[in-house]
């Protein structure tokens, strides 16, 4: 007679981490090497690899809210597992592509699931983790994302290095697989019940009805902005407008991978609320600010090393800005979803990301490399004041979700006395 080990309250939240590591590490290993991949593999201009994952990421964002109330009708573990297994089926077909309109099509592919496979798990980690531990569980995927991400590009760089094609062929299979492992590990969660439909639904997706909460994800999109500038926008800073060394650019990128590794969750633990996460996104913004500042003065008429010291001074501040943003939107995020609709709120939410992705980069472009110091300036007044808008922004919606009072009962009459 066999019998089923019962699943114990610990158990989803380190398979959740597991599932992270796993498919960062490949995620990882593919961010360092797809690039050149493209090009030197696939053969296309870049010209042509920028439109195709534009577009990609254009079609991705638009998806995550459907696919997020997918999840939410249908079950969001089912939703993650079939969406991690197209994610890496997207990853494999990379493997054969050998022109534009193959790419585009498996860049689609990618980018849908991506987007959707992400609001499926903001979905199943609301069905599985307490209300009052999803900020403090966010906060370790978050660490584990980037020491998954560590491992994968410290793989790319080794494939870059040799630079054959097997070795590039190899990520990308590492990559794929990497998903079938995820879907694996997200199929041993214990199931979530999906969320009843309502009649309510049938105009369309009832999250872009709803205002207040549209108008936090686009105020949490300008925050984002801060996304590529570890990846672009600081990289070409170093290179074109300051006699910092080259080397910079990789020892900055570590220095916020370890700061968020080590401290994003004891970042989190000051957030216990809705009034705490929205005073840890404004203190993010004025860091943020200041962080911008640092950078613009980095290209002041000084030395290498000056210009160094004061780079790695704006990289503290730009982590600890992205780490009190972090824990206060997630807590926003999820705090002002509808309880039955977390997948279908969070596909909206996380398409900040997706735009800040694909826009940031000819923003920060034009802000950094055309205008220079005043350019930081701009960018981090875009973001103080975004950071001090979401908290009327989130205390809307809060009144939007807060449930109606009863009016108290009119007191009886007593006998004999009615006029």
């Amino acid at each position: 007679m066999t019998t089923t080990r019962p699943v114990s309250p610990a158990d989803p939240r380190r398979l959740l981490a597991l599932a992270q590591l796993t498919n960062s590490v490949g995620d990882g290993a593919y961010l360092v090497t797809s690039a050149l991949y493209f090009t030197r593999v696939v053969g296309l201009a870049p010209a042509r690899i920028g439109l195709g994952l534009t577009l990609a990421w254009a079609i991705g964002s638009v998806a995550g809210v459907p696919l997020g109330r997918l999840a939410d009708r249908r079950g969001p573990r089912g939703t993650a597992v079939l969406l991690a297994l197209t994610t890496g089926a997207a990853v494999a077909s990379f493997l054969v592509v050998r022109s534009f309109v193959p790419f585009l099509l498996a860049a689609c592919l990618y980018a849908t699931a991506q987007s959707g496979l992400a609001a499926a798990r903001q979905s199943l980690l609301a069905g599985l983790v307490d209300e009052a531990e999803r900020t403090a569980t966010l906060a370790r995927l978050q660490a584990t994302l980037n020491a998954g991400l560590a491992v994968g590009a410290a793989l790319g760089g080794v494939a870059l290095h040799s630079g054959t094609t097997g070795a590039y062929l190899t990520v990308f299979a590492l990559d794929a697989a990497s998903f079938l492992v995820c879907a694996l590990l997200l199929a041993r969660l214990p199931r979530v019940a999906p969320a009843p439909s309502s009649t309510g639904e049938r105009g369309g997706p009832s999250v872009l009805k709803d205002r207040p909460y549209v108008v936090v994800a686009l105020l949490n999109t300008v925050l984002l902005l801060r996304m590529p500038l570890l990846s672009l926008g600081i990289p070409l800073w170093i290179t074109q407008r300051t006699a910092a060394p080259a080397w910079l650019v990789s020892a900055l990128f570590v220095l916020n991978t370890g700061a968020v590794m080590l401290f994003q969750v004891r970042t989190a633990r000051s957030v216990r609320g809705l009034d705490t996460a929205v005073r840890a996104v404004r203190r993010s913004g004025a860091v943020m600010l200041a962080a911008c500042a640092v950078f613009a003065l980095s290209a002041v008429g000084s030395g290498p090393w000056v210009a160094a010291a004061a780079l790695v001074a704006g990289s503290v501040l730009l982590v600890a800005a992205e780490m009190l943003h972090s824990a206060g939107s997630w807590q926003i995020g999820f705090d002002l979803a509808p309880a039955d609709r977390i997948g279908e709120y969070q596909g909206l939410f996380g398409t900040g990301v997706t735009v800040a992705r694909t826009l940031g980069p000819l923003l920060l472009t034009a802000l950094l490399v055309d205008w220079g110091s005043p350019g930081w300036l701009v960018l981090g007044g875009m973001i103080l004041v975004a950071s001090y808008a979401m908290g009327p922004a989130a205390l809307r919606g809060a009144r939007r979700t807060a449930p109606a009072v009863p009016a108290p009962a009119a007191a009886p009459v007593p006998s004999g006395q009615s006029g």
